[in-house]
């Protein structure tokens, strides 16, 4: 991958395994929507403003790819663990693993990141080298295709569906965005009993889909009044909305629509400005977080979620490993039903 560019078939060496490096040889990557922000080369911020991939200190080019699922084919002489064959789920986000962060258990938000398919070459790839056996999860029973989306989309909606977890289950919660990563924090929060899932979404295709996954009202967001609306649907005062979109529009309605004492948790990066009159955020005791991917335990717990039957899996369309650039522009286009996912055979 270069900025700005389509991407590019190239040929490089199989890696061969040093220390705790695994290989594992791909077959299946999702295609996730930040893989449209390393093609363009920067993330908008708004007012006109962007942020390089320079400047989070990507270097160009590389495979892109974060939701991977391969079979191992080579092992380092420190890896234990794991044996050739197995079929694992990758967990990308790998930190240095000294810093407060990774010795905490949250990788995904050391500040010297090691990430496969950013700052290290990815699923897009026929194979990936894994730092440590640590980052692969078994997924035994689970869909390879779906367990792939779990790398990011998964866990992401897993991790932003948790913050909210002092949320009482009969009281609303709202899910603006219904792309993949917002059908998953669906089906999520449906598996963990709440009664009250509000979609809002600009399509109705995906409105639909975000019903199926288990939404219970659904609110497009093209209407006149969208705070009026959602405060509508939900029918009891609003403790918790999660934006999966998370631009102007939608950051600044998901914090009108919050009850006294609620909390906002911003994950998507469509990108934008946000004018916030301060004194209201402690008159109404808000809470207003980000939330980044996810652990590498909080993975664990969303496969295990998955494998016990109680989560519905989002759609999925799997398109051809050796074309992902149709797979980039069509996701660019914006009317994917949940997730697209590059097949290679398993």
């Amino acid at each position: 991958m270069r900025s700005g560019q389509p991407l590019e078939a190239v040929e490089v060496a199989v890696p061969e395994p040093v220390g705790t490096e695994v290989v594992l040889r791909t077959t299946f990557c999702g295609v996730c929507h930040t893989d449209i922000c390393f093609q363009d080369g920067y993330y908008e911020l708004g007012g006109g403003k962007r942020l390089s991939l320079a400047d989070r200190g990507l270097k160009f080019p590389f495979i892109p790819g974060h939701e991977t699922v391969g079979r191992v084919v080579a092992i380092g002489p420190d890896a234990h663990g794991v044996k050739i064959g197995d079929h694992r789920l990758v967990y990308p986000w790998a930190g240095c693993g000294k810093c407060r962060h990774c010795n905490s258990g949250n990788d995904q938000m050391c500040l010297q990141p090691n990430s496969l398919g950013i700052h290290r070459d990815g699923g897009f790839g026929t194979h990936v080298v894994v730092s440590r056996p640590e980052y692969l999860v078994d997924f035994d029973g689970v869909d390879p295709a779906l367990a792939a989306t779990y790398a990011c989309s998964g866990i992401t909606a897993y991790s932003a569906v948790r913050k909210l977890s002092d949320i009482p289950s009969d009281n609303p919660v709202v899910v603006i965005g219904a792309g993949g990563v917002g059908l998953t924090a669906i089906s999520i929060l449906s598996a963990f009993g709440y009664e009250r899932i509000v979609a809002v979404d600009i399509s109705d295709s995906k409105l639909q889909a975000a019903k199926e996954a288990g939404a219970t009202a659904l609110v497009n967001s093209r209407t006149e009044d969208l705070a009026t609306e959602i405060t509508r649907a939900s029918t009891l005062p609003i403790y918790g909305v999660v934006d999966f979109v998370a631009s102007s529009d939608t950051a600044e309605t998901g914090i009108a629509v919050l009850a006294r004492g609620g909390t906002y948790v911003s994950v998507g990066l469509y990108g934008g400005e946000l004018a916030l009159q301060l004194l209201m955020v402690p008159l109404r005791a808000l809470t207003i977080r980000g939330s980044y991917s996810g652990s590498l335990s909080e993975l664990r717990e969303l496969v295990d979620l998955a494998k016990s039957g109680r989560l519905k899996a989002m759609p999925i369309e799997r398109v051809p490993h050796d074309d992902p650039n149709t797979a980039l522009d069509r996701l660019r286009a914006g009317n994917i039903a949940g997730r697209l996912v590059l097949t290679a055979g398993s």
